[in-house]
C-alpha cells in the first residue's frame, strides 16, 4: 500500500477544488462531492482541514503568496514606476487568465456562503493591490512621469480595472479573457 508524503493529500484536496470552481455554471461546491472527486471519505478530507472555510483560506493563501511574490519581483526587476503599474496589473489579469478556479476566490463569489472572514480577507487582498500600485505609481512621480495628485485615484482605478476583468471572467464562464486588449487599456488609464 502507498503512503503519500505528508501535505500531498492536502495539495491534492486543494487542487480538486480548484479545479471545481472552474465550472462556468459555478455550482456550490459540497465537502461531499469534492470527496468524491479525489476518491476519498468526506472524513478523510476533515482529516486535513476542520472545515470547508479552511480549504478555501489554503487556496487564498496559495493567491497571496503568488500574486504578492510576483509583486515583488516586479518591483526589483523593473525601475520605472509606470513599468511597474503596467506589469503588476498585466500580471493580475493573467493570473486569473491562467487560474479560472482561483478567479472566483478572487471575485469572492464562492465565499458568499462561507465564513465571513474569508470575505473580508480577499477584501484586504484587493487593499493590498491598490497600495502596490500606488507605491509603484509614487516611484512614477520621484521619476517626473505622474502627478502626485493622480496617485491616489489612479490606483483606485486601476485595482477597479482589474477586479471588473476578474468579474468579466468568471461572469462570462471564462470566456471574456480579462488580459484581451488589456495592454492598450492600461495605457489609456495611464495617460
Amino acid at each position: 500500500m502507498a503512503t503519500s508524503k505528508p501535505g500531498e493529500r492536502k495539495l491534492q484536496i486543494l487542487q480538486a477544488l480548484a479545479s471545481m470552481l472552474e465550472n462556468p455554471k459555478g455550482e456550490k461546491i459540497t465537502t461531499a462531492a469534492l470527496a468524491a472527486k479525489i476518491s476519498v471519505s468526506e472524513a478523510a478530507l476533515y482529516r486535513h482541514f476542520a472545515s470547508k472555510a479552511q480549504m478555501f483560506e489554503g487556496l487564498i493563501e496559495f493567491i497571496e503568496t503568488s500574486v504578492f511574490g510576483l509583486i515583488n519581483q516586479i518591483t526589483q526587476q523593473q525601475e520605472n514606476g509606470i513599468s511597474q503599474v503596467q506589469a503588476i496589473t498585466l500580471m493580475l489579469l493573467n493570473f486569473a487568465e491562467r487560474n479560472p478556479g482561483m478567479t472566483r476566490v478572487l471575485i469572492g463569489d464562492v465565499l458568499v456562503n462561507e465564513d465571513e472572514r474569508l470575505q473580508l480577507r480577499m477584501n484586504q487582498f484587493v487593499d493590498r493591490i491598490e497600495m502596490a500600485l500606488k507605491q509603484a505609481l509614487r516611484q512614477a512621480v520621484v521619476q517626473g512621469d505622474m502627478h502626485e495628485s493622480d496617485v491616489t485615484s489612479r490606483a483606485s482605478l486601476l485595482s477597479s480595472f482589474v477586479v471588473g476583468r476578474w468579474h468579466r471572467f468568471a461572469k462570462t464562464g471564462f470566456k471574456n479573457l480579462p488580459g484581451e486588449q488589456a495592454t492598450a487599456q492600461i495605457a489609456q488609464l495611464l495617460r
